[in-house]
């Protein structure tokens, strides 16, 4: 059961990682090809008519392409390892159904993996970051993707304890996950490299298109998997029924 799970993880998640691609592509790469610009206009402007001798290592014809394949690989390793914490929460937390379990662990994982850290420490476009921070901030990321992952346990084992009913459930499941991640929104360093006359507008779109990326990849992938996994339960349902001796 485990295999299929996982199967299915790793093909929906591969045609998910598509859609979003596509979403990134008519959305994002418009606002990347403004930023371009911008920079490029920027180090001209401070060569001074001198050539660096730097040359762009990839074109952006073969970045748009790779576009897909970025996405595609993503889909498929977020699909393999949903599909496993998908196996291990069916039957014990979450809604009974295989369908409402998907969207409720997909709309999870977005909030605690790609909307907590997005509120701190939101994506930049191309001419936006000091390249000598690029591994604090990367690090600084990942450890608001572990506080937002950590504050969803401590939000579902608050729930499963809390008894008096569904709104204190759910009152006490929400403060749960709140406390962590607002402390950490709050003692976390602020990081703010946006360059003097970078275009408001531009960052913002961009940073609306980058979210709105992975809001669409786990839609999406939260409903494919959802829809495959309550036609297989039905399915199965079926079989012993149809296959019992009158």
């Amino acid at each position: 059961m485990v295999r299929t799970l996982v199967v299915r993880g790793l093909l929906l998640g591969l045609l998910a990682g598509f859609v979003a691609g596509g979403f990134a592509f008519a959305f994002g790469e418009p606002r990347i090809e403004s930023a371009i610009a911008l920079e490029e206009a920027h180090d001209a402007h401070d060569a001074h008519g001198h050539d660096h001798g730097e040359e762009e290592m990839v074109g952006r014809p073969v970045q748009k392409a790779g576009l897909f394949l970025a996405t595609g690989l993503y889909g498929l390793a977020v699909g393999g390892i949903f599909a496993l914490a998908y196996a291990g929460l069916r039957g014990r937390v979450g809604p009974r159904s295989e369908g409402g379990l998907a969207l409720a662990a997909a709309g999870t994982a977005f909030v605690a993996m790609i909307l907590v850290p997005f509120v701190k420490y939101p994506a930049n476009p191309p001419a936006v970051g000091d390249s000598e921070t690029i591994n604090s901030r990367t690090v600084l990321y990942v450890v608001m993707v572990l506080v937002g992952l950590a504050s969803a346990v401590i939000a579902v084992a608050t729930a499963r304890r809390v008894t008096a009913g569904p709104w204190a459930r759910w009152t006490a499941a929400v403060a749960a996950f709140l406390v962590p991640v607002v402390a950490a929104w709050t003692l976390l360093p602020t990081v703010d490299e946006v360059p003097e006359g970078f275009p408001a507008t531009l960052l913002w779109q961009f940073r609306l298109a980058s979210l709105g990326t992975q809001l669409v990849f786990w839609a999406a992938f939260g409903v494919l998997f959802g829809w495959v996994s309550d036609r297989a339960a039905r399915r199965a349902r079926a079989v012993p029924a149809a296959a019992t001796p009158i």
